[in-house]
């Protein structure tokens, strides 16, 4: 059996990837994840940079106000590659079930 390879992916990117089949910023925060603006768009930014996510700006009304938002969806480049990551976590987490641990 072949040894699963390490992801390209952080922790982080792995979370924003999932989580891009829904909502980004509250689903992070419900992670307990805190990033101020800047760190979440320079993720962001590296995520589009590398093809796995598309950005757009569309249009949001906040209170009476509209204005423009970024905003994300995963690509399928971003989609392999989570797949990919989550299968190696997956099989990590199984081979450690398996693994016989010393008490020294």
């Amino acid at each position: 059996m072949r040894k699963p390879q390490l992801p390209d992916l952080t922790h982080l990117q792995f979370l924003v990837l999932a989580v891009l089949h829904g909502g980004v910023r509250d689903a992070l925060a419900a992670y307990g994840v805190r990033r101020s603006a800047a760190a979440f768009y320079q993720m962001m930014a590296r995520l589009e940079r590398d093809g796995l996510v598309d950005g757009y700006y569309g249009q949001v009304v906040v209170g009476d106000q509209s204005v423009t938002e970024r905003r994300y969806r995963i690509t399928t480049a971003g989609t392999k590659v989570w797949s990919e990551t989550r299968a190696f976590y997956e099989s990590v987490g199984l081979a450690s079930l398996k693994q016989r641990w010393s008490n020294a």
